[in-house]
């Protein structure tokens, strides 16, 4: 416990045995509300409070007056109470929780006295007290009529709605079930809202109630024995001002601090619940946690000694907007099922030179997974289409300020002490996600380094720091294949060391540039139609694994370790592969959805199967056996199901064939190409943060590049040397050429510059470009140097 918790809990044991909880029938001896407990003079007391927290003594709920909620205005109250002093409308003082009709029948009484002081003090009684709010507005609750007449304002609706609900020991407990009427929590805060004076209560009582509620999950356990103590925030989030700014101050941080103290399970509840609300409500949850992050970012200065990492206000409002995160895609489209078979590692019994070096925490073999993420059984890459885009949880002002270097130590030393925004890469967009990839990518090159020379010096041999491929660019694929498939085989740790090439017979030190050409020059070979690795859609413009290729598993293992290596050394490809070829190597199944795209006229046949009005079996004679050509143009038939060639397919089970018919094409038939290819990809990044951080979209933007080029943005990130600057007005003329061309020569230009047409993570801003004078003759032709981003 640190010194802040504690001095918060001893102050509490300290005003409980000075000024009482509030509660006239208090049953605690430790408290001076109690009529059997003996006052206490302040040092004594203090004394006494001291002892009672090292005892971890019973702790009583606050009940505040009405002088707690509005300010001390006992004056008015004494007026209303001395109109009746006998009636019980005219205090509610034995309302201990809160119903709709209830809150209905107080307000109308409010409404015909002209005054509210009565609902406010009833509202910051309730909703200060975590066990009164806990047991209001349930679903459980004796439903009366808000419209009673004024002869039945009295004892019969207040003496219902101060009976505790009752409970049924029998009921078996549903996790996924709450006993909390929502619904008519938002009746009422459409009534409570429009009044000034009790929104400022609610502010009050919500200050109040959150750090006791922060106490007692922390160190009390609540949840774990009243699983309705969930109510508590779910009743709180629906407040739709909690966005204003008299929650951001005080109310709010406290209140994300306490709900990042539940325990997973109820984290889940949350999630369950939540994502059956609908858009707008989610929507309004994630913008309030949003706005908190954001206001508490820009109102503070942050650097390496004072890391937003340690900012609580901003770490609990991340970990609450995860709940919504995961509340958005289980409310949107999700596919759960269609997920590849993940090859185990087999655990060896020896040590590694990283466990004997004391290492192994930071080169583990990939991030733990998610509690939450695992509680709930769900995964981002699961996700079709979730309710909020995933844009939309990104913060760009956290965004600004977050030192990823820093972070990712967190991430992969301390995870268990010091908050890693990588842990929520929601949160994150992608070039500082892509930030955190490569100091991890660094680092495992780094230490690939130090151990070949540690092994070289044991060993006796010249040290080989780098992965260094040497090839002949008219036998570049046979080449690139032998030593590829040789390191893979003896020591695929070498995989995962800086990638060095070189042309033989040619000079140049690779700075990044010619590892760039080596992959342009494999690539150019390797989806060369002639050699058949690959079928080209002319529609869709993109590549597919042929079914019927002839090529071995250690060509399509290259493909995947090229693509590895490329993401490893920062490196952007000119590939062009459907989007199911990225979900497959995060763990997905090709389905029927994903024909779109990299099928795309089969996609519209199987959608006109599906919408198709009229007798599917008469009009279309279709059967469960699907015909395709092999290489060389034979037919080949399969059936899909067994004896597939006698069974019709029917507006019953079309449904079925459209699925097979996509399994077939995305799955089955490539099964042995694609194991291949992603065997390949998995020896550089099985390791790596890779599938724990990004998104099957953001994985093809790592590889791919964006198509969109900002020219404007490398302008003002370009340095110039040899005697140029900005001013020079060869410069401003180059400029104004590159800012005249068409789409198709701004390409070509960057094709020449650096290797590829596409703009890496980030945009062209972060590039690195320079521009120099070449020399004094002004007749020799431009030169293109590429160094890496």
């Amino acid at each position: 416990m640190n010194r802040d918790t504690a001095k918060r809990l001893i102050e509490r044991y300290f005003r409980q045995l000075t000024e009482g909880c509030g509660n006239t029938n208090c049953t605690n001896e430790m408290c001076a509300s109690c009529h059997e407990f003996r006052p206490l003079d302040n040092n004594s007391a203090a004394a006494k409070a001291l002892e009672l927290f090292k005892m971890n003594a019973e702790l009583c709920d606050y009940h505040p007056s009405i002088s707690h909620t509005i300010g001390g205005n006992t004056e008015t109250d004494n007026k209303m109470s001395n109109k009746d002093p006998c009636s019980p409308t005219e205090d509610f003082s034995d309302v201990r929780y809160l119903t709709e009709d209830t809150l209905c029948l107080i307000l109308k009484f409010c409404e015909e006295q002209g005054n509210y002081n009565v609902l406010a003090r009833v509202i910051g009684r309730v909703f200060s007290n975590a066990e009164a709010l806990m047991k209001s507005f349930r679903k459980d609750n004796p439903n009366t009529n808000p419209d009673l007449g004024e002869e039945n304002h009295g004892t019969s609706a207040t003496s219902s709605s101060a009976t505790t609900p009752e409970e049924n020991p029998h009921k078996v407990f549903d996790p996924n079930e709450v006993t909390v009427d929502v619904n008519a929590i938002r009746r009422v805060y459409d009534k409570l809202l429009c009044i000034e004076q009790v929104e400022n209560v609610l502010v009050n009582a919500m200050t109040y109630l959150t750090p006791n509620v922060e106490l007692d999950l922390e160190y009390l356990d609540v949840y774990e024995s009243n699983p309705d103590y969930l109510n508590i925030f779910i009743i709180v989030m629906e407040n739709s001002n909690l966005h204003s700014p008299e929650y951001l101050e005080v109310a709010l941080p406290q209140f994300c601090k306490a709900m990042s103290k539940l325990p997973v399970a109820a984290l889940a509840r949350l999630a369950r619940l939540w994502s059956g609300f609908g858009l707008p409500h989610i929507r309004r949850m994630m913008e309030t946690f949003q706005q908190l992050i954001t206001f508490t970012v820009v109102s503070n200065e942050y650097d390496s000694d004072n890391l937003v990492n340690d900012d609580e206000t901003v770490v609990a409002a991340t970990q609450c907007l995860k709940i919504v995160f995961y509340a958005s895609i289980l409310g949107g489209e999700l596919d759960r099922e269609h997920n590849e078979e993940e090859e185990e590692d087999s655990d060896s019994d020896e040590l590694t030179l990283h466990e004997l070096l004391g290492e192994e925490r930071l080169y583990k073999t990939g991030p733990p997974v998610d509690p939450l993420e695992n509680e709930l059984c769900i995964r981002s890459v699961d996700s079709r289409k979730p309710l909020i885009p995933f844009e939309d949880f990104v913060n760009d002002s956290l965004n600004d300020v977050v030192e990823m270097d820093k972070d990712f130590t967190f991430f992969k030393v301390n995870a268990e002490t010091k908050f890693s925004f990588q842990s929520c890469p929601f949160i994150l967009n992608i070039v500082t996600k892509n930030q955190g990839l490569y100091y991890d990518n660094r680092i495992r090159m780094y230490s690939e380094r130090r151990l070949t020379a540690l092994y070289s010096m044991v060993q006796g041999q010249q040290p080989n720091p780098y992965l260094k491929l040497k090839v002949r660019r008219d036998h570049i694929i046979d080449d690139a294949l032998v030593r590829l498939e040789m390191i893979s085989m003896e020591n695929p740790s070498d995989l995962k060391k800086q990638l060095f090439v070189e042309f033989e017979g040619e000079q140049g030190v690779d700075e990044g540039g010619v590892s760039k050409e080596f992959f342009q020059l494999v690539l150019e070979e390797i989806f060369n139609p002639d050699i058949g690795m690959f079928t080209y859609d002319d529609e869709s413009k993109l590549f597919w694994f042929n079914s019927s290729s002839l090529e071995n598993e250690a060509q399509y293992s290259l493909i995947g370790i090229v693509l590895g290596l490329a993401i490893y050394n920062n490196c952007i490809l000119d590939v062009h592969f459907p989007m199911v070829v990225y979900r497959k190597l995060l763990g997905k199944k090709g389905t029927y959805l994903d024909l779109s795209d990299s099928h795309p006229v089969l996609y519209q046949s199987l959608k006109g199967i599906l919408q198709h009005d009229g007798n599917v079996k008469d009009d279309m004679m279709l059967t469960f056996q699907i015909s395709h050509t092999d290489l060389f143009g034979n037919p080949v038939l399969y059936d899909l199901k067994e004896h597939g060639e006698q069974i019709p397919v029917t507006e019953e089970n079309r449904q079925e064939f459209v699925d097979l018919f996509a399994d077939y094409i995305l799955n089955k038939s490539v099964e042995r190409q694609f194991k291949a290819f992603k065997k390949g990809f998995l020896m550089v990044t099985n390791e790596s943060p890779l599938k724990h951080l990004f998104r099957p979209e953001e994985v093809e933007l790592l590889i791919c590049g964006s198509r969109k080029l900002d020219f404007e943005a490398l302008e003002k990130t370009t340095d110039y040397d040899g005697g140029y600057n900005r001013e020079t007005q060869v410069i401003k003329d180059f400029w104004e050429i590159i800012h005249s061309f068409g789409d198709e020569q701004r390409r070509l230009f960057l094709q020449f510059t650096t290797g590829t047409d596409r703009a890496p993570v980030g945009g062209l801003g972060k590039l690195k470009m320079i521009i120099a004078k070449n020399g004094s003759d002004t007749d020799r032709t431009p030169l293109s140097f590429t160094i890496p981003a």
